[in-house]
């Protein structure tokens, strides 16, 4: 199902949930928000009897009558009472995922037109219940104004750049990303995808983009992987699947105790003249283990990978110019 298609069938829900009368066609087709699209009375009479249908399908009552003996055609609406689920007991791990997915409910982008639809019956006279809202509505905010382009994006399988604000050290760069999908981790929105620029899976926090996400190539392009979990990627501290790696430090003589604990040594080595020795270290998250690398200072230097010795040299960097 197209994306427009399900947006509208969400709005004739809303909206026919929404009044005590039965509404007509023609006054659904001035209300729901994507009938007013259709080039002629026949594609809209077609387009409607379709989603009808499909709601029939999905298992919503839809009632058909008249509000008078002196109505002359026929109207719709939707029962609450035979609309709404009775009590449901979920486990809370189900109760979870339940919350989540409710949560795009608040964006702009995806509650826009229902509120449009309510407003349009108000003005053309129409009864509307108060309380039928309240059936949708997630109280969860989403305030980034990058969450509706790359949601869009996601959803047609396009790349994206952006201009994205790292924290440490506080600079700005240019990403290019292949969405694989928007997901809330402890209050903050997060897109996961695939970063040409580092050749890896990575994930954005929403509120460090800054300015306009662009749209690069065709649509249908890009493809989630199959075996990812996008919640448990974000989760990582280190942004990226738990993968287990060695890297090479090399650590001054009588230095680093916490590090030697629980590292093997491989050699003994002399850097630039002081003693030390190289230790292989096992990381779970290499990102992560930067910033207590760098703790240690001058005593620990990073050998190998190279990404991490980076990483190592920019927190290093940032801490010098900060206290300069």
């Amino acid at each position: 199902m197209s994306v427009a298609r399900a947006e509208r069938l969400v709005n004739l829900v809303l909206c026919l949930l929404s009044t005590r009368q039965y509404l007509s066609a023609d006054r659904i087709r001035g209300i729901v928000p994507g009938y007013a699209d259709a080039p002629s009375d026949d594609a809209f009479f077609r387009t409607f009897e379709r989603d009808k249908t499909e709601l029939r399908e999905l298992g919503i009552p839809l009632e058909v009558g008249r509000n008078s003996a002196f109505d002359t055609v026929d109207g719709y609406r939707i029962a609450r009472r035979d609309y709404e689920l009775g009590d449901i007991d979920l486990e809370p791990d189900e109760a979870a995922a339940v919350a989540l997915a409710v949560r795009l409910w608040d964006s702009p982008e995806l509650t826009g037109a229902a509120h449009g639809a309510l407003l349009k019956l108000r003005a053309a006279g129409v009864d509307v219940d108060q309380a039928a809202p309240a059936v949708v509505e997630s109280k969860v905010r989403t305030s980034e104004p990058a969450f509706g382009p790359l949601l869009a994006a996601v959803q047609a399988g396009q790349a994206v750049s952006f201009d994205y604000r790292r924290p440490s050290p506080a600079e700005l760069r240019s990403r290019t990303l292949e969405p694989w999908g928007v997901v809330s981790w402890r209050g903050r929105w997060y897109v996961v995808g695939h970063d040409r620029d580092r050749g890896a899976p990575r994930c954005f926090r929403l509120s460090r983009v800054v300015g306009e996400v662009r749209k690069i190539g065709k649509p249908g392009q890009v493809r989630r992987p199959e075996n990812i979990d996008l919640l448990r990627f974000v989760a990582t501290t280190g942004g990226e699947p738990r993968q287990s790696s060695t890297v090479r430090l090399w650590v001054a003589a009588g230095r680093g105790a916490g590090l030697r604990r629980r590292a093997t040594v491989v050699e003994r080595r002399d850097v630039d003249g002081e003693a030390g020795d190289v230790l292989e270290l096992e990381v779970n998250f290499p990102d992560t283990a930067a910033g207590w690398i760098a703790g240690y200072g001058a005593d620990v230097l990073v050998l190998e990978p190279d990404v991490l010795a980076k990483s190592v040299r920019e927190r290093l960097i940032a801490v010098a110019e900060g206290t300069s």
